[in-house]
């Protein structure tokens, strides 16, 4: 499932995360599609990132998300009494940006001139 972190910044291209949080995990969205033409994806998605040939009529239709989120840092301290007076000691973490890339596989079999949905492939557990 994905979370949200106060502050979390995504990119324009992540509808598939906006789908996610709104519905559920990935693969429960994902198995919706399977015997749908692939025109029903980039209908609620956009274009694919990638399109695979894999022969014998198959194809793979990839979808690629990133997001970043801003990790703030803290700050903390703590007085402390010595027979020379207070002492402050401060601890200090430092903020850092995490970035998380996932793809979204579908296979397909060309039918008729179109491409319909037969599988897909489970998304790594983060972007569940």
């Amino acid at each position: 499932m994905s979370t949200h972190r106060p502050g979390q910044r995504t990119s324009k291209l992540l509808p598939i995360a906006t789908a996610l949080a709104l519905a559920g995990c990935a693969s429960d969205i994902m198995k919706n599609y399977v015997g749908q033409p692939v025109e029903s994806v980039v209908l609620d998605y956009g274009p694919p990132t990638a399109i695979v040939d894999l022969g014998q009529g198959e194809r793979a239709y990839q979808w690629r998300q990133v997001s970043t989120s801003a990790v703030s840092g803290t700050s903390s301290g703590e007085g402390r009494h010595t027979r020379h007076g207070t002492v402050y000691e401060e601890t200090e973490t430092r903020g850092y940006i995490e970035r998380q890339e996932c793809f979204y596989t579908f296979y397909a079999r060309g039918s008729g001139g179109r491409w319909f949905i037969t599988n897909f492939r489970r998304p790594k557990l983060e972007c569940e």
